[in-house]
């Protein structure tokens, strides 16, 4: 199954690494703002969501300044990717992560989800129905070349009561690593 546009988001239940922010485990619930969650597939090693750190924090402060929830979510596999294992996730949230950060060690919400790659966002409303979904901005490795924020103009849409002009792209980064 593959989360598009118009459908409802599976519910989830996932311990959080971010000691700062959230409690120890979260449902969409708990992440969903006034006016709808934004959901961040990601991990600590892949280079793109590497490079778009600096992006992911800025744009899940100006989320919780518009009333819109903020997570991401590792997916990944720790055995192969040992950077992705929960003391690696930790580790990373204590360098200033503004949001929660959930581990999906089963890898039940990606697959419930249909995440491909490392950063996918899906951004919801407060019915929890998808409202966008694909990649962040046009470069994810290189901030300095961004010409589209796909996921603010949805955002900016969202909050303006219409729908985005884009609610579907092509995610840009590293597959989901599946357990074998």
């Amino acid at each position: 199954m593959s989360l598009e546009p118009g459908m409802t988001a599976p519910d989830f239940h996932l311990p959080n690494a971010n000691a700062n922010h959230g409690p120890d485990a979260m449902n969409l619930e708990a992440a969903r703002g006034e006016h709808g969650t934004i959901v961040v597939f990601e991990c600590n090693h892949c280079p793109y969501v590497v490079a778009s750190v600096g992006r992911l924090n800025a744009m899940a402060e100006h989320a919780a300044s518009v009333g819109v929830g903020f997570v991401g979510i590792n997916s990944n596999d720790p055995v192969v990717y040992e950077n992705d294992s929960w003391e690696h996730m930790v580790k990373r949230t204590e360098g200033g992560m503004p949001y929660p950060y959930l581990h999906d060690a089963e890898q039940t919400v990606a697959t419930a989800w249909g995440a491909e790659r490392t950063p996918e966002v899906y951004l919801l409303n407060a019915a929890d129905e998808v409202v966008y979904r694909g990649r962040m901005d046009d470069s994810p490795k290189d901030p300095g070349q961004v010409t589209v924020e796909d996921l603010r103009a949805a955002l900016d849409a969202m909050l303006s009561g219409v729908a985005p002009a884009v609610d579907r792209t092509q995610s840009i980064g590293c597959s989901v690593k599946w357990k074998a």
